[in-house]
């Protein structure tokens, strides 16, 4: 789960990482309101969105007067802002942040990452902030420091000062970058971040460090034992299929393809994508509906796989342990009704014989395959108009 950059400020603060003094507007007034409340003459006005590369977009605009803040916002607010990491359709603007600007000399990039392959969280930081780290990695590779952070420990102060100071920061400075450093770390690791981003962390003039913006992402998994950060979820920056998904139990990802995938587990789930690309066709979605996949459920399913205008073939591939292949069968026959597309269903596991009858019996044009290859192949052709039941 992704929040908006306001609220990872919010919660970093809590942490003792320094942040510039804003607040949020969802309205042109609110903004002037916010600007006024914060004092001063220079006031950065920011599009809040689930995305990095706002600046570059229009979502970011320095304000001299009050005027210009309206102007700002009046602008932003309800526009779509598509920057490379939104894709072309981009994402409309809600909210905004308003925050004093504040003068730096320097840019720095920090980040903290769940590195699953080495079971480590991750340091990153680099003296080239102000662009994204895949920019950083590929122009300035050298310029990239890496912590792996020992779980039995912890970060140590030690550790953050060498960061500090291979940033090549002076003695002043160094003091507030180790406490931003182990700040952040310590929200990454008490509220089950997967993610921490702070770029840039500024020099200020007056040898001030601050964040000047925020991401954090957090382990979905986590968000029964962490209240707080669950409200902080914005629906409306989110695949509405998706969002629709979790409801229901279903973990859903819409992708770009016309052969829609129902599966269960996430194993499989991935093998068939694979499979359909390997047979030469695109997957429109992962979906994985799981351990218990009730009759209910895998109705619920076929609506949010249908819900997608582009899918011209759906494929169903269920491999029953916990699940029974008959309880499958009968939830797939009865979404089966009125379907306009073809409907390629393979079954393996308990029950099968039972699920297959089900299916045979019920006089809908389902095509049924053997295996993963067949059951691939088959929607992939189905997708094409080339087969049909």
């Amino acid at each position: 789960m992704d929040i908006h950059e306001y609220q990872a400020k919010e919660l970093l603060a809590g942490f003792g990482v320094p942040v510039p003094r804003g607040s949020v507007a969802y309205s042109p007034d609110q903004a002037v309101y916010v600007a006024t409340e914060l004092g001063g003459w220079h006031w950065a006005v920011k599009a809040q969105i689930h995305s990095g590369g706002r600046g570059k977009a229009g979502g970011v605009k320095l304000c001299r007067t009050y005027g210009e803040v309206a102007a700002a916002a009046k602008a932003m607010l309800g526009a779509t802002l598509v920057t490379n990491q939104t894709g072309p359709k981009g994402k409309v603007v809600n909210r905004l942040y308003v925050e004093q600007a504040t003068a730096f000399v320097r840019e720095i990039y920090l980040g903290f990452v769940l590195d699953r392959k080495a079971e480590r969280v991750r340091v990153i930081a680099s003296a080239e902030g102000g662009m994204e780290i895949e920019e950083i990695a590929h122009d300035k590779p050298e310029s990239i420091l890496q912590i792996e952070v020992e779980p039995a420990v912890g970060l140590q102060p030690f550790q953050a000062r060498e960061l500090a100071f291979g940033l090549g920061l002076n003695i002043k400075q160094v003091s507030q970058a180790v406490t931003t450093i182990l700040g952040c770390y310590r929200a990454f690791r008490d509220l089950d971040a997967t993610m921490v981003e702070i770029n840039p962390l500024v020099v200020t003039q007056d040898d001030r460090v601050l964040a000047l913006d925020a991401k954090m992402s957090f382990d979905d998994n986590a968000l029964f034992r962490r209240p707080q950060i669950a409200e902080m979820r914005d629906v409306a920056e989110e695949d509405p299929r998706e969002a629709q998904a979790g409801k229901h139990g279903l973990n859903y990802v819409g992708l770009q393809g016309d052969i829609g995938c129902i599966i269960n587990g996430a194993g499989l789930a991935m093998a068939t994508m694979d499979m359909i690309k390997y047979a030469g066709g695109e997957p429109a979605n992962f979906l994985d509906v799981g351990g218990g996949a009730s009759p209910e459920r895998v109705g619920q399913a076929f609506n949010l796989v249908l819900s997608d205008p582009g899918v011209k073939a759906i494929l169903v591939n269920i491999f029953a342990g916990i699940n029974r292949c008959d309880w499958v069968a009968q939830g797939v026959v009865q979404a089966a009704k009125g379907l306009r597309v073809p409907l390629i269903v393979r079954l393996a596991g308990t029950n099968v014989d039972e699920g297959m009858k089900i299916v045979r019996d019920s006089g809908l044009p389902i095509i049924l395959a053997d295996d993963l290859a067949s059951a691939a192949h088959k929607a992939v052709a189905a997708a094409r108009g080339e087969l049909s039941a």
